[in-house]
């Protein structure tokens, strides 16, 4: 829609004072001045709100404002916002790990004192609405450059049957040679295992038992007490834990792994915790058996959390080594063994396997578990899908279920390069899974290539898209101002209104209850087009209020009175004055975003029946298509003007 001010409107745009200020500047920036103003004047009318949607800063005091790593919406309306150190190595040193909760209906903030560094951990609704948080970071990158000490895994071996071997930090490690070691970390190794074995005489007579000790292990990462290279080793030793004495330094031992002077990579935690809505508060629950940073966590459609991937507590990628939990049980057992890079897209699908589209936000060989293919957990296999290209820029790509889930298919949106490749991709490509041989096909273009962009399933099953950049990390002042919705129904985008704040690595965005987009996060590494000022994490919030919320202001669809809870394959009833004029009933799963990576997010659709002032929906029979947990209820009219959400609990 084009808008041409008239004489009175530009003298007005201006004002006196801007005439005054425009007579002192050139040409070019007069022009410039005058079409920001003009700008502003149009993407402020209700006509150009009612097609393109609108955007508004998030009023944020101060102390409150956060590195939003992870964000997650509770049934509670309120949001989980997760810095842990926020990507600040000075904050992890002190200890400092940060949470607050955001209420947006109120637009009030709250710390939550946080226990571990949950910096780049996984996260998963669970069917009581908790929220499931493991993972994180026990210790900072250290560059090529910046390595002091020689550092490496060290596998501590516990051969004593009667008791566990618990190792504080800073424990030395004696190689034959004399060389020390630190241990950076506190280390527990279980108890060896002790079997019996039976045998007898020719007679028939029973032999006396003999007693067989396998050792324990567990490993933990080590640094050279002194400085330099001299520390370096590649070969196999056993090595003496310093301290030790008598039958405990017999039974106990460490076995060193490779310790060299390279790139020291990012390490996880094994903590897992659940974040209580209700209380708002984390309560503490088993760890996991592995550390994992960059993992992802996929809820089960038996309420289940598969934890995969991620760098261990060495800084080395899990070759495959994934783990469930069980939330009645709040303990973790062996899940089937699959190698993903770190934060791989994973969705369930109908039927209970998980298809991965590629996606995934980095760490890991450019030649290994990039490819897209469907995951048949109880089989453990992996089949493979052709048709996507670009298959070698799918990392920071976005990627979700389409709406609704019924439909099976699942699309990918951009992406780059491996690591800080320079490379980004304007594809789009869309898969059915119900196809018997199914396969990618193209979608439509995005506007040019885009890292980090961040994809939202809307009440109206559109997908609404911002931000992202065009190179790693928004270098060289590459992030892009501009947002779209994709409609799966024409296989088109269409030009939303524009963010003011870039969004790239390290952002966020979910639908809130009220039908609005929240935008978090970002983290730049340079602030300039030469890439010589350092970014700094952005930590200003935008929201999005989408074109039908202008459009129907006052005429929204409510959904009334109603039961809170609903049975898979039951219809459930609500009042609604609205009821002859809606169209579509959506349950929607609320997010867990990090990283581009939102395997959470989903849209149901629902039976759909109105009379007398009532709405009656009804919930698919299929706990693969609604697993267990708290979902927004939306109707839609047929204007496309959607509700506010209800809350509702299936079981």
């Amino acid at each position: 829609m084009a808008y041409r001010p008239s004489k009175k409107m530009r003298k007005t745009l201006l004002g006196g004072g801007a005439v005054v200020l425009l007579a002192g500047l050139n040409a070019p920036a007069a022009l410039s001045f005058a079409e920001d103003r003009y700008h502003a004047y149009k993407i402020d009318q209700p006509a150009y709100k009612a097609e393109y949607g609108s955007w508004e800063r998030v009023n944020i005091p101060k102390e409150y404002r956060t590195n939003a790593i992870h964000a997650a919406l509770l049934h509670t309306g309120k949001v989980l916002i997760v810095a842990g150190s926020g990507n600040d190595e000075a904050h992890f040193d002190e200890g400092t790990f940060d949470t607050v909760l955001w209420d947006p209906a109120e637009n009030t903030f709250q710390k939550i004192p946080t226990p571990e560094d949950f910096f780049c951990g996984g996260h998963a609704q669970l069917p009581d609405g908790r929220l499931l948080i493991a993972g994180g970071t026990a210790r900072y990158e250290v560059l090529d450059d910046k390595v002091k000490r020689a550092g490496g895994g060290m596998r501590v071996k516990n051969e004593n049957p009667d008791k566990p071997l618990k190792l504080k930090k800073g424990t030395v490690f004696r190689s034959p040679s004399g060389v020390e070691y630190r241990a950076k970390f506190d280390v527990t190794v279980p108890k060896a295992k002790r079997e019996f074995e039976v045998d007898y005489f020719e007679s028939g007579q029973m032999k006396p038992w003999k007693t067989k000790v396998t050792a324990a292990e567990q490993r933990v990462f080590v640094e050279a007490v002194d400085e330099g290279p001299d520390a370096v080793t590649t070969d196999a030793a056993q090595y003496e834990i310093v301290g030790l004495k008598g039958k405990e330094a017999d039974n106990a031992y460490g076995l060193a792994e490779k310790i060299t002077m390279d790139k020291q990579d990012f390490q996880g935690i094994r903590a897992a915790y659940e974040f209580d809505p209700t209380a708002e508060k984390y309560i503490k629950v088993d760890p996991m058996k592995e550390a994992r940073w960059y993992p992802t966590l996929v809820g089960l459609e038996d309420g289940r959390v598969l934890s995969v991937s991620g760098l261990d507590d060495v800084g080395a990628i899990l070759p495959g080594d994934n783990e469930i939990y069980d939330p009645k049980t709040k303990k973790w057992s062996k899940g089937p063994f699959q190698y993903f890079p770190t934060y791989p897209a994973l969705f369930l699908t109908k039927g209970g396997k998980l298809f991965y589209p590629g996606a995934n936000a980095g760490y890991g060989p450019a030649d290994k578990g990039r490819e897209p293919g469907i995951w048949d957990l109880k089989k453990n296999t992996f089949t493979k899908v052709p048709g996507l290209t670009d298959t070698d820029q799918l990392e920071t790509a976005a990627s979700l279920m389409l709406p609704p889930v019924q439909d099976q298919k699942v699309m990918v949106l951009g992406g780059g390069g491996v690591g800080e490749s320079k490379k980004s991709t304007a594809r789009t490509a869309v898969i059915d899974l119900k196809e018997d041989n199914p396969a990618f096909k193209p979608g439509p273009d995005l506007p040019q290539g885009t890292r980090y962009l961040n994809s939202v399933i809307m009440p109206d099953d559109t997908v609404f898209t911002t931000g992202g950049s065009e190179d790693y990390r928004g270098r060289s002042a590459s992030n892009i101002l501009k947002a779209q919705t994709y409609d799966p129904k024409t296989n088109t985008f269409k030009e939303a209104a524009e963010p003011t704040v870039g969004r790239n690595y390290h952002s966020e965005a979910l639908l809130l209850p009220d039908g609005r987009v929240a935008t978090f996060g970002s983290d730049s590494l340079y602030d300039d087009k030469d890439n010589t000022k350092l970014g700094k994490f952005e930590q200003r919030m935008e929201v999005y209020t989408p074109p039908a919320l202008h459009r129907g202001k006052d005429k929204r669809p409510v959904i009334g009175n109603g039961p809170e809870n609903a049975e898979r394959g039951a219809t459930v009833t609500y009042e609604s004055a609205d009821a002859d004029r809606i169209a579509t009933a959506r349950l929607m799963r609320p997010s867990a975003v990090t990283h581009t990576t939102d395997v959470e997010q989903r849209s149901i659709e629902l039976g759909l029946k109105k009379a007398g002032g009532k709405l009656s929906v009804t919930v698919p029979d299929d706990p693969t298509l609604v697993p267990p947990g708290w979902y927004m209820l939306f109707v839609t009219d047929t204007d496309g003007i959607p509700s506010e959400a209800k809350w509702v609990k299936v079981a």
